[in-house]
């Protein structure tokens, strides 16, 4: 039996063009993810689907029980692939991600999704706590624009500031095609 599992996380309607909180690179980034699922199908190895819905429906995105939470459909989950449902930035924080990781003999995930500055960045530092082998597939991730003290920070850059302070002690960083070989 397989030790790895694919952790997809927040590849949700609202973050697409047209929904309420589009990110940068979201179609290259979910063509990417194509490939990693469609691998790590072919290999048998267990898949979970992370999803986030808020708890109010005074939330920017990811309103409760709506089209714009619902898992993107070019990456949605295939029969007998588990889904968490999360209402945190992290997750693991109240949902049972790691006992279905620990009930299925896991020791390394690779997580791919989004966004890049948040819930893949909670789930692999707290993975990588927990003492899982951590990977970040950053081309099959989106992130978006961020603004600090009227600054502007490019989606482009806020991505790589995450996956390099990732690559620094909480995960490996890789790409898809270099994941596929």
């Amino acid at each position: 039996m397989s030790k790895h599992a694919l952790v997809v996380i927040d590849l949700q309607n609202d973050y697409y063009p047209g929904g309420d909180w589009t990110l940068h690179n979201i179609d290259a980034a979910t063509t990417n993810t194509s490939k990693v699922l469609a691998e790590t199908r072919s290999k048998g190895d267990l898949v979970v689907h992370v999803h986030h819905e808020f708890q109010s429906d005074e939330a920017p995105f990811f309103k409760p029980n709506t089209y714009g939470a619902q898992i993107h459909e070019s990456v949605s989950p295939e029969d007998g692939e588990l889904t968490v449902l999360k209402h945190y930035v992290n997750a693991f924080k109240d949902t049972q991600l790691k006992s279905i990781l620990d009930e299925n003999g896991i020791t390394q995930i690779t997580f791919i999704g989004a966004m890049s500055h948040m819930c893949i960045d909670a789930a692999a530092r707290a993975a990588s706590d927990f003492g899982y082998q951590v990977t970040v597939v950053e081309d099959a991730c989106a992130s978006r624009d961020l603004d600090f003290n009227g600054e502007t920070i490019p989606a482009s850059q806020v991505h790589s500031a995450y996956m390099s302070a990732l690559s620094f002690a909480y995960a490996d960083i890789t790409t898809t095609q270099e994941w596929l070989n």
